[in-house]
């Protein structure tokens, strides 16, 4: 079985976009640089599904690069709140920023200015280039990774170096001169609906004829794993201080880290350091033991005590402390917090 020529390629995958691909995304209508580059941010290490109603309830109340540019960052947090991965929202924010300094307000059509901004790179460039403006350039996303490693049979995980080189090889070779807005996202959905990591519809595909992975019945095998190593698990308490009025203190978390600079619950190491920790931020009489969970990281387990001291009295220090604040449920809305920590607390 010989390998298809590219053009071939992208007809079959076009006149199969036609007719089962995704055509009313809320990004896609408009199309507009800055709606493509959001939906593109977002849907890293984030579903379709998912995504959608993150995105209305983002472009709602920041329709324009400029407004983005312009929010505060408690703001766009609070938006992304729930998406993870919240340096995705940092970098977006900054490289608004850096479009209203450097490029009057708008993204650059320029790939290699376009590549340099915060969190964008050589996929993100290439999806809103092609997208919002039809330029010739291809994508190599997590979808169209799989669709290639199978359809090629390239063995070897994705994120090697020299297996993703050879994929970007045929990523461009395989993207059309023509239709190459409907060409990129086709390639995509192909990958999100048919092409998927388990059980993939081969039957549905537009170019299962000459695909490797079904012709050797290696599509439980491609793309390969990435080498496996443990994931650890790591233990915090969590205080939950709430005064006479139900106000609850969340602590502003460090630059660096998980949930950087997000409002979250102030944490110890240990029962003794978190009734050590509490009583230093208030006046506390006794603690409840609320249910324990785990929360999983890409890199590890985090095992977390909700330790709850309800009828707290506020230190007058705390006033004076930017990092600290007491906040009813009304102030929590406003605010980036990290998910399990806006899901603890709504359950009080």
């Amino acid at each position: 079985m010989s390998k298809p020529a590219a053009p071939d390629f992208a007809t079959r995958l076009l006149a199969w976009f036609d007719r089962h691909g995704r055509h009313d995304l809320p990004w896609q209508h408009p199309r507009d640089a800055y709606r493509v580059w959001l939906s593109e941010v977002m849907l890293q290490q984030t579903q379709v599904a998912t995504v959608i109603p993150y995105f209305q309830r983002f472009i709602d109340a920041l329709p324009t690069l400029r407004d983005l540019a312009a929010a505060d960052e408690d703001t766009v947090l609070a938006l992304w709140s729930g998406l993870g991965y919240y340096r995705r929202a940092r970098f977006l924010h900054r490289a608004a920023q850096l479009c209203v300094e450097r490029h009057g307000g708008e993204l650059p059509r320029d790939f290699d200015a376009l590549a340099d901004l915060p969190g964008i790179g050589r996929s993100t460039a290439g999806a809103i280039l092609a997208q919002a403006h039809g330029l010739r350039f291809a994508i190599l996303d997590g979808n169209v990774k799989r669709v290639l490693t199978r359809h090629l049979g390239i063995h070897g995980h994705p994120g090697q170096s020299a297996v993703e080189k050879e994929l970007w090889r045929h990523a461009e070779a395989y993207t059309p001169a023509v239709r190459i807005a409907d060409y990129t996202q086709a390639i995509m959905d192909l990958g999100a609906t048919v092409c998927v990591r388990s059980k993939p519809r081969c039957e549905d595909c537009p170019v299962a004829a000459d695909c490797v992975a079904r012709r050797d019945k290696l599509t439980a095998q491609l793309p390969s794993a990435k080498p496996g190593k443990s994931v650890p698990t790591r233990s915090t308490v969590m205080l939950l201080l709430r005064d006479e009025r139900r106000r609850v203190l969340l602590e502003r978390r460090g630059p660096q880290g998980v949930w950087a600079g997000l409002w979250s619950l102030p944490e110890a190491d240990g029962t003794e350091n978190a009734w050590r920790k509490a009583q230093q931020l208030a006046r506390i009489d006794d603690a409840q033991a609320l249910t324990p969970f785990v929360h999983v990281f890409s890199h590890y387990r985090l095992q977390v005590e909700p330790l709850l001291f309800d009828g707290a009295t506020a230190h007058s220090a705390i006033a004076d402390n930017p990092g600290l604040r007491w906040c009813d449920t009304g102030d929590l809305a406003a605010l980036g917090l990290p998910a399990p920590v806006r899901t603890l607390l709504q359950s009080l």
